[in-house]
């Protein structure tokens, strides 16, 4: 397979895709980009601040401006929010605009991978666990409806990760 120009990186929260992008852009000599870090640039503030201001729906209409934005540079690896997907044009911007990946993480990793570090807005619940159960069950069909490659995440290194993807395109 001729390597892509383009890898975009989708997966639930804590599938790893910001660590897995950096480090695989490094080894492809890309450019790399996190949507949810373009998102807090450019409007200056972090996301659960936009969650809490515009909802869901608000972020989500953000979101899809800078991945139609992101997804038309040449050279990248593009780290996309785990709910990316759920926007059908976003959906069609990935699927034709480059190499899509699918970080795919169990809900118990993702558990582990998201009591520490950045906040996450769709888990300030009672139920973070549901909440991630009930996100996988309906955003997994979505990831894999686009994905051109799925690579399991559970248990591995960042490193193993980026390897198997650079495997399988060059």
């Amino acid at each position: 397979m001729k390597h892509p120009r383009n890898i975009f990186l989708i997966g639930p929260m804590g599938a790893g895709k910001s660590a897995v992008g950096r480090y695989l852009a490094r080894a492809l000599h890309l450019s790399f980009v996190d949507s949810d870090d373009e998102i807090e640039s450019r409007t200056g503030v972090d996301i659960p601040f936009i969650f809490e201001k515009e909802g869901e729906q608000g972020f989500r209409k953000r979101e899809a401006a800078v991945i139609d934005d992101l997804s038309k540079i040449d050279g990248v690896v593009l780290a996309t929010g785990g709910g990316a997907v759920v926007d059908p044009e976003n959906r069609s911007r990935l699927g034709g605009r480059g190499y899509v990946v699918y970080l795919y993480t169990s809900v118990d990793e993702q558990v582990s991978r998201t009591q520490r570090g950045r906040k996450r807005p769709m888990l300030e619940n009672d139920n973070p666990r549901g909440t991630l159960e009930e996100l996988l069950a309906k955003r997994d069909p979505l990831y894999r409806e686009i994905a051109d490659l799925v690579v399991e995440t559970d248990g591995r290194k960042v490193k193993s990760v980026a390897n198997e993807i650079i495997e399988q395109i060059s």
